[in-house]
Protein backbone atom coordinates (compact mmCIF):
# COMPACT_ATOMS: atom_id res chain seq x y z
CA UNK A 1 0.00 0.00 0.00
CA UNK A 2 1.36 3.40 -0.79
CA UNK A 3 1.21 6.68 1.15
CA UNK A 4 1.89 10.19 0.38
CA UNK A 5 5.05 11.20 2.28
CA UNK A 6 4.10 14.17 4.89
CA UNK A 7 7.53 15.67 4.16
CA UNK A 8 7.52 15.14 0.76
CA UNK A 9 9.61 18.06 -1.46
CA UNK A 10 9.02 16.60 -4.91
CA UNK A 11 7.85 19.23 -7.09
CA UNK A 12 10.24 21.68 -5.59
CA UNK A 13 13.63 23.60 -5.96
CA UNK A 14 16.22 23.29 -3.55
CA UNK A 15 18.10 26.67 -3.72
CA UNK A 16 22.05 26.21 -2.19
CA UNK A 17 23.01 29.04 0.61
CA UNK A 18 25.70 30.77 0.15
CA UNK A 19 27.41 28.51 2.68
CA UNK A 20 26.90 25.38 0.95
CA UNK A 21 30.26 24.37 0.59
CA UNK A 22 29.83 20.97 -1.55
CA UNK A 23 31.68 22.33 -4.75
CA UNK A 24 28.92 19.79 -6.54
CA UNK A 25 26.22 21.69 -4.98
CA UNK A 26 27.69 25.49 -4.16
CA UNK A 27 24.60 28.21 -5.84
CA UNK A 28 22.68 25.17 -7.84
CA UNK A 29 19.39 25.17 -8.15
CA UNK A 30 18.01 21.90 -8.26
CA UNK A 31 14.57 20.12 -8.89
CA UNK A 32 13.21 17.74 -6.60
CA UNK A 33 11.87 14.73 -8.70
CA UNK A 34 11.20 11.77 -5.96
CA UNK A 35 11.15 12.46 -2.35
CA UNK A 36 9.78 9.56 -0.03
CA UNK A 37 10.56 7.69 3.04
CA UNK A 38 13.50 5.78 1.38
CA UNK A 39 15.02 9.62 0.05
CA UNK A 40 15.61 11.92 -2.60
CA UNK A 41 16.26 12.48 -5.86
CA UNK A 42 16.14 15.73 -8.33
CA UNK A 43 18.26 17.35 -11.36
CA UNK A 44 20.55 20.75 -11.21
CA UNK A 45 18.68 22.80 -13.71
CA UNK A 46 21.74 25.57 -13.65
CA UNK A 47 25.00 23.41 -14.51
CA UNK A 48 26.03 22.29 -18.05
CA UNK A 49 28.62 20.27 -19.65
CA UNK A 50 30.82 22.80 -21.34
CA UNK A 51 31.79 20.47 -24.13
CA UNK A 52 28.91 18.37 -24.33
CA UNK A 53 26.42 18.51 -26.38
CA UNK A 54 23.06 16.61 -27.60
CA UNK A 55 24.53 15.65 -30.76
CA UNK A 56 27.56 13.77 -28.82
CA UNK A 57 24.86 11.67 -27.14
CA UNK A 58 22.15 11.00 -30.64
CA UNK A 59 25.72 9.66 -32.21
CA UNK A 60 26.70 7.25 -29.25
CA UNK A 61 23.64 5.81 -29.17
CA UNK A 62 22.91 6.16 -32.88
CA UNK A 63 19.55 8.27 -33.58
CA UNK A 64 19.24 10.15 -36.18
CA UNK A 65 17.20 12.86 -36.56
CA UNK A 66 16.27 16.25 -38.22
CA UNK A 67 16.91 18.60 -35.33
CA UNK A 68 19.74 21.44 -34.57
CA UNK A 69 21.70 19.56 -31.95
CA UNK A 70 24.29 21.85 -31.49
CA UNK A 71 21.87 24.18 -29.83
CA UNK A 72 21.29 21.58 -27.10
CA UNK A 73 23.65 21.82 -24.18
CA UNK A 74 23.91 18.99 -22.01
CA UNK A 75 23.51 19.48 -17.93
CA UNK A 76 25.53 18.41 -15.23
CA UNK A 77 22.28 16.79 -13.26
CA UNK A 78 24.32 16.06 -10.19
CA UNK A 79 26.93 13.47 -8.97
CA UNK A 80 25.21 10.44 -8.85
CA UNK A 81 24.50 8.15 -11.79
CA UNK A 82 26.96 10.37 -13.75
CA UNK A 83 26.63 8.05 -16.76
CA UNK A 84 22.80 7.93 -17.27
CA UNK A 85 20.31 10.62 -19.15
CA UNK A 86 17.46 12.40 -17.55
CA UNK A 87 15.12 14.33 -19.64
CA UNK A 88 13.24 16.83 -17.18
CA UNK A 89 9.97 18.33 -19.85
CA UNK A 90 7.04 19.21 -20.47
CA UNK A 91 4.06 17.80 -22.14
CA UNK A 92 3.09 15.49 -23.58
CA UNK A 93 4.06 12.51 -20.96
CA UNK A 94 3.20 9.49 -23.41
CA UNK A 95 6.80 7.66 -22.91
CA UNK A 96 7.20 4.48 -21.84
CA UNK A 97 8.24 5.48 -18.53
CA UNK A 98 7.60 9.29 -17.06
CA UNK A 99 7.94 10.32 -13.55
CA UNK A 100 5.33 13.35 -13.09
CA UNK A 101 6.96 15.57 -10.50
CA UNK A 102 3.56 17.95 -11.00
CA UNK A 103 0.76 17.72 -13.08
CA UNK A 104 2.71 19.78 -15.88
CA UNK A 105 6.41 18.33 -15.23
CA UNK A 106 7.95 14.59 -16.05
CA UNK A 107 11.23 13.00 -15.56
CA UNK A 108 11.81 10.52 -18.33
CA UNK A 109 14.53 8.50 -19.07
CA UNK A 110 14.15 6.02 -22.05
CA UNK A 111 15.06 6.12 -25.68
CA UNK A 112 12.28 6.81 -26.68
CA UNK A 113 11.89 10.42 -25.60
CA UNK A 114 15.00 11.11 -27.36
CA UNK A 115 13.95 9.76 -30.69
CA UNK A 116 11.49 11.57 -30.37
CA UNK A 117 13.44 15.02 -29.52
CA UNK A 118 15.67 13.76 -32.18
CA UNK A 119 12.89 13.62 -34.72
CA UNK A 120 11.40 17.11 -33.44
CA UNK A 121 8.28 15.18 -32.08
CA UNK A 122 9.48 15.64 -28.43
CA UNK A 123 8.63 17.58 -25.98
CA UNK A 124 8.69 21.14 -26.73
CA UNK A 125 10.23 22.33 -23.02
CA UNK A 126 13.14 20.00 -22.11
CA UNK A 127 16.65 19.60 -20.22
CA UNK A 128 18.84 16.45 -20.96
CA UNK A 129 21.51 15.67 -18.10
CA UNK A 130 23.42 13.45 -17.47
CA UNK A 131 23.51 12.48 -14.01
CA UNK A 132 21.34 13.47 -10.92
CA UNK A 133 21.28 14.18 -6.98
CA UNK A 134 20.55 11.88 -4.37
CA UNK A 135 19.69 11.86 -0.70
CA UNK A 136 19.46 8.41 1.72
CA UNK A 137 16.48 8.51 3.76
CA UNK A 138 16.62 11.93 6.45
CA UNK A 139 19.85 13.32 4.40
CA UNK A 140 18.14 16.30 2.80
CA UNK A 141 15.74 16.86 5.91
CA UNK A 142 18.99 17.26 7.92
CA UNK A 143 20.76 19.72 5.70
CA UNK A 144 17.63 21.34 5.49
CA UNK A 145 17.73 21.82 9.07
CA UNK A 146 21.49 23.25 8.86
CA UNK A 147 20.46 25.50 6.62
CA UNK A 148 22.27 24.19 3.77
CA UNK A 149 19.02 24.88 0.90
CA UNK A 150 15.51 26.80 0.58
CA UNK A 151 12.95 25.11 -0.89
CA UNK A 152 9.92 26.64 -2.91
CA UNK A 153 7.31 25.16 -5.39
CA UNK A 154 9.19 24.45 -8.53
CA UNK A 155 9.24 27.61 -11.55
CA UNK A 156 9.01 25.52 -14.59
CA UNK A 157 10.20 28.63 -16.63
CA UNK A 158 13.11 28.90 -14.17
CA UNK A 159 14.07 25.37 -15.56
CA UNK A 160 13.35 25.82 -19.32
CA UNK A 161 13.36 29.48 -20.26
CA UNK A 162 16.12 31.26 -17.82
CA UNK A 163 19.43 31.45 -19.02
CA UNK A 164 21.68 28.87 -17.29
CA UNK A 165 24.29 31.50 -16.00
CA UNK A 166 21.08 33.57 -14.01
CA UNK A 167 19.08 30.53 -12.74
CA UNK A 168 20.44 30.50 -9.23
CA UNK A 169 19.88 34.08 -8.60
CA UNK A 170 16.76 34.84 -10.38
CA UNK A 171 15.43 31.73 -8.55
CA UNK A 172 16.32 33.63 -5.30
CA UNK A 173 14.74 36.97 -6.59
CA UNK A 174 11.48 35.25 -7.63
CA UNK A 175 11.14 33.53 -3.83
CA UNK A 176 11.75 37.09 -2.57
CA UNK A 177 15.37 36.37 -1.15
CA UNK A 178 17.73 39.03 -2.35
CA UNK A 179 21.14 36.93 -3.59
CA UNK A 180 23.78 40.10 -2.27
CA UNK A 181 21.75 40.23 1.33
CA UNK A 182 22.44 35.90 2.11
CA UNK A 183 24.97 35.19 4.84
CA UNK A 184 27.02 31.43 4.70
CA UNK A 185 26.36 31.18 7.92
CA UNK A 186 23.60 29.52 9.55
CA UNK A 187 21.77 30.45 12.39
CA UNK A 188 18.65 29.43 14.69
CA UNK A 189 15.97 31.36 15.84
Amino acid sequence: MSSIYAGSLKGHFLVAMPGLADPNFSQTVTCICEHNEQGAMGIVVNRVHDDLHIQDIFDELSIKGGMHPEAVAIHAGGPVHSGELFILHGRPFEWEASLMVTPSLALTNTRDILEAIAAQRGPEAFLISLGCAGWGPGQLEAEIKENAWLTHPVFEDSIFLLPVAVRWEETLRRIGVNPAMLSGTAGHA
